[in-house]
């Protein structure tokens, strides 16, 4: 008995063994990430092209949690940006530090740019990358409302070159944002070890740099000349993430590309300058125009929706309010020239007013309004005042069609025989007159004059 119960206990050991083993292995087969097709999950790619601004931030962090949920190998940030907002920019940094995810950023297509903000995201990268003909850098920040002959311009950086190992000459407040944001951008350069010096330069001094040169200086991490190439280099790497050293692993990987949706492209219309801009004249002349003329409703019913969404528009924007108040202020006194005629006094400082307003209203790198849409906008406003002057000049010299000194010049007829003094119809009432010489019963007469409630009258001439 003893010897037959042995093998049956040996079976059941061996049962367990296995059965133990495959409690452990399937586990680790279910958590290596894989679709549908059985495949691993693809390296997921996001396209940044243009201002980076609250729509470009909101997308990029959905596209790094979808990222992050599908498990993916890693994220590429195909960017091309001449910069835009600061706080758009450092949440952006912020999630790109918080992923999981490996994120490589690549300056792309051909002639591309990460200029200002887009300099700040590559050296927030774990992996930074180029194509060979794109450029990198000028990461000054630029105070909002700048002016002609203030130290943030053009004219006092040639008068005053700022040096390597000074800020630029300016207000304590230019000089903070100037100081912030070089130890701001040195803290993401040690992170990852790239050339801190360069990136302190590029602030101060707004310098920049080719692919090459950039690569030479380690300020990036890789020249590649299409995505193939750039997931192919990048493949063995090591990168620094919250969790630990992780390994790339992306050659041969495929990719998909998370389109921005429907909600983001309204909000990058919403969120540009110049539709803003047009946003707000829509919505004060079509509140302006119902006022005038109530119950048409439909201009109304528009202006207020074109206001609102201005409004937020302003609201995810860094607008000067001294501009915003000057606009308002330029639109209605234009607009209280049609109600209150001054002869030009008040449409010309509301255009004044307007034209001062559009200028201030936003000066922040990639965020301009429109010079020419500025010019637009004013000439009509413009042509409008003068058309109203025209107009009430024209007025002017009409002569008067209301009131009782409207019957001089209007035709009668003769109530009854009078020599001197009598009484004519004019306008369905009977009128005492006097006229030189003596008049018929139903003959028609003009009024030369008037004297009180006394016309003075002459019989018509007949026109042959």
């Amino acid at each position: 008995m003893a010897d037959a119960a042995a093998p049956r206990h040996f079976r059941i050991v061996w049962l367990t063994f296995v059965c133990v083993l495959l409690l452990c292995l399937v586990p680790a087969a279910l958590l290596q990430p894989r679709d549908a097709t059985g495949q691993s999950p693809p390296i997921v790619v996001l396209e940044i092209q243009g201002a980076i601004g609250p729509a470009v931030s909101e997308y990029i962090q959905k596209g790094l949690k979808t990222a992050a949920k599908e498990q993916a190998p890693a994220v590429v940030l195909q960017l091309d940006t001449p910069g835009g907002l600061d706080n758009a920019m450092r949440d952006i940094i912020q999630a790109m530090l918080r992923s999981p995810v490996p994120v490589l950023t690549y300056v792309t297509p051909a002639g591309a740019r990460a200029a200002s903000a887009g300099t700040y995201m590559l050296y927030a990268s774990h992996i930074a990358a180029m194509s060979p003909t794109s450029n990198l850098g000028a990461a000054t920040p630029i105070q909002i409302g700048g002016l002609p002959g203030t130290p943030d311009s053009p004219e006092k950086d040639k008068e005053q070159p700022p040096t390597e190992k000074t800020t630029p000459n300016g207000s304590a407040l230019e000089r903070k944002m100037v100081n912030d944001a070089a130890a701001y951008i040195r803290s993401l350069a040690e992170r990852y070890g790239r050339n801190g010096d360069w990136a302190e330069k590029a602030v101060r001094e707004a310098v920049s740099l080719t692919a090459k040169e950039a690569l030479a200086l380690k300020v990036i991490d890789i020249v590649a000349a299409d995505l193939d190439d750039l997931l192919r280099q990048a493949d063995g790497r090591k990168v620094v993430m919250d969790s630990g050293t992780v390994e790339l692993a992306t050659a041969g990987r495929t990719t998909v590309h998370i389109r921005p949706t429907w909600q983001n492209k309204v909000l990058a219309i919403i969120s540009d300058p110049n539709v803003t801009y047009l946003l707000l004249l829509l919505g004060m002349y079509g509140l302006i125009y119902e006022l005038a003329n109530p119950g048409v409703f439909f201009p109304g019913v528009v202006g207020a929706i074109a206001l609102l969404l201005a409004l937020y528009g302003f609201q995810v924007l860094p607008i000067n309010y001294s501009g915003l108040a000057l606009i308002v202020l330029g639109i209605s006194l234009i607009a209280a020239e049609a109600f209150i005629p001054s002869f030009g006094s008040l449409g010309i400082g509301g255009i004044v007013a307007f034209v001062a307003g559009s200028l201030i209203l936003l000066d922040e790198e990639g965020l301009r309004i429109s010079l020419t849409l500025i010019a637009g906008t004013t000439l009509v406003s413009a042509a409008f005042v003068l058309w109203l002057m025209g107009r009430m000049a024209g007025l002017r010299r009409r002569p008067v069609r209301t009131g009782i000194e409207a019957l001089v010049g209007m035709t009668g007829e003769v109530r009854e025989d009078f020599s001197g003094a009598g009484r004519i119809w004019l306008m369905g009432e009977s009128w005492r007159a006097k006229a030189d010489g003596t008049l018929h019963k139903g003959e028609k007469v003009t009024v030369t004059a008037k004297e009180g409630l006394v016309l003075t009258v002459e019989k018509l001439k007949e026109e042959h």
